[in-house]
């Protein structure tokens, strides 16, 4: 069967799956849903489908779940077509900014001056909460691989570097072996997949910043410099690795693209709603009774998800007070809005949040909202480069604040002084830190400020042992010797 054959039977046999499923909850959330198809994902169009192991990660088992399967013939139809295709399945980028991805390979220029392209793959997963390219790094790796070899062929690259967080350090070690099999497969290397076409990949492990998942600090690190943000323009795909035209891009947009291209862009843009389209890895933490990685479409109601594949909230959905829908950086979401978001860009950006990395993070009524922002405060203050002074200075100043309204030890008018600051870092740095620090605090002040209030009106009337995180085994809390030690007074301890 040719190459255009099976993609139209592909994509006609999805489609009808896709009309055959059914909601399983009739909410309002349902209604804002529109005409996207989500939920109800079924096994035959999941992308990641050894993403719980139950199969070898090595290329063999690899080759029989379709990896590799016409990598050529995709090859054969041409730079431009893959990178059309790409455009016509509404795929856009899953590191969190949500970028167009075939718009984002298409500024790779198409002629050379005499400098090589370079595919960089950002694996330097370090987002509080986010989960997901792990799972692929070390269950399906062979798709990242051969999405390498297909994207970096779509932007004329000569080889692609996969910048692995230096924590992972198994994930590294199950990738670099799965690359030399790609290679010793003729996968890679000269003649990649008896294309004629010459593409390496290469593993570079970091040291633990959370700044080098930004992309130019990323590339700073690449070349063995401090890895600090660079200022735009010019941009990578002009001047990016060694001073040559380069795409940043996250693991899971590259892992799936193969995918899309042997089953066709009408196939994976028949999930989710208009501009929102496809499959999509969520990260589900928190309170819930199962958390999970799990792969659903767009567009999928939060409630839905949540209930049918973690079992629900432990104390039921009621329970519920907030959800960090996107990873630490977006803004909190309470249960009013939880109750009606659909987990997609153009959705949670309505309602003051956004998808982010879909690292979907729960929390129940036990949970100081002032505390765990108050944390995820220091987290940024840790993490900021310091390259730019409202950064720098700025993400202090709001874990200072923050520490006091914990304890109920601040005024009032404090409060509107802590949103300016956030403002006044918000859009003023080189790179995404620094609104990724506000845009929490901005969140707890839009749906928790009364919380906050009470705190400092009754600062005796707040039960730190009941707000308290205790183990999920339910034994008793034994660590106070270390906590005294290194807590900072920032910990409340329990029996």
């Amino acid at each position: 069967m040719s190459l255009s054959a099976a993609t139209r039977s592909a994509a006609s046999k999805a489609a009808r799956v896709a009309s055959q499923s059914s909601r399983s909850m009739a909410t309002r959330a349902d209604l804002l849903a529109g005409h996207g198809n989500y939920g109800g994902l079924t096994d035959q169009d999941r992308i990641f489908t050894n993403l719980y192991g139950e199969q070898d990660w090595r290329i063999k088992d690899a080759e029989k779940r379709g990896d590799y399967h016409m990598t050529k013939e995709i090859m054969h139809m041409g730079p431009d077509w893959i990178v059309q295709e790409i455009k016509d399945s509404g795929l856009r980028g899953r590191g969190g900014a949500g970028f167009p991805s075939g718009l984002k390979w298409s500024f790779m220029p198409k002629e050379t001056d005499g400098r090589p392209s370079f595919l960089v793959v950002n694996a330097d997963e370090s987002e509080p909460g986010t989960c997901k390219d792990r799972e692929i790094m070390r269950k399906d790796p062979h798709k990242l691989i051969e999405g390498c070899l297909l994207a970096g062929y779509a932007m004329r690259a000569r080889a692609a570097y996969i910048y692995i967080r230096g924590e992972y350090f198994n994930e590294a070690v199950v990738l670099d072996e799965a690359i030399h099999e790609a290679y010793a497969a003729g996968y890679l290397g000269k003649d990649a997949c008896g294309s004629g076409y010459d593409f390496d990949v290469f593993l570079h492990r970091g040291a633990g910043a959370y700044i080098c998942g930004e992309e130019t600090a990323l590339i700073e690190s690449l070349e063995g410099r401090q890895g600090k943000p660079r200022l735009k323009p010019p941009f990578p795909a002009g001047v990016g690795l060694f001073g040559c035209p380069s795409t940043v891009t996250n693991v899971e947009t590259v892992a799936v693209a193969p995918t899309i291209l042997r089953r066709g862009a009408d196939w994976f843009a028949s999930f989710g709603n208009e501009n929102n389209r496809g499959t999509k890895l969520f990260g589900i933490s928190g309170h819930v009774k199962n958390p999970i990685v799990v792969e659903e479409s767009m567009s999928i109601p939060l409630r839905e998800l949540i209930e049918k594949h973690c079992g629900g909230m432990r104390n039921g959905w009621d329970s519920l007070q907030a959800c960090i829908p996107g990873g630490s950086s977006v803004p909190v979401l309470n249960k009013e809005l939880c109750d009606e978001a659909l987990m997609e860009f153009d959705d949670l950006r309505a309602k003051g949040s956004g998808l982010g990395t879909a690292a979907v993070t729960m929390f129940d009524d036990s949970v100081d909202m002032v505390g765990a922002i108050r944390r995820l405060s220091h987290f940024y203050k840790h993490e900021s480069c310091g390259q730019c002074t409202p950064c720098r200075e700025g993400t202090s100043w709001l874990e200072d604040i923050l520490i006091r309204m914990e304890k109920g030890d601040a005024d009032k008018r404090e409060i509107p002084m802590l949103e300016e600051i956030s403002r006044q870092i918000e859009g003023h740095t080189i790179c995404a830190l620094g609104d990724a620090a506000a845009w929490p605090v901005q969140g707890l002040i839009r749906h928790f400020k009364k919380d906050i209030e009470d705190r400092i009106d009754n600062p005796e009337g707040f039960d730190h042992e009941a707000a308290f995180q205790k183990a999920w085994s339910g034994d008793p809390f034994d660590n106070q010797e270390w906590v005294a030690e290194h807590g900072d007074g920032k910990s409340y301890a329990s029996a």
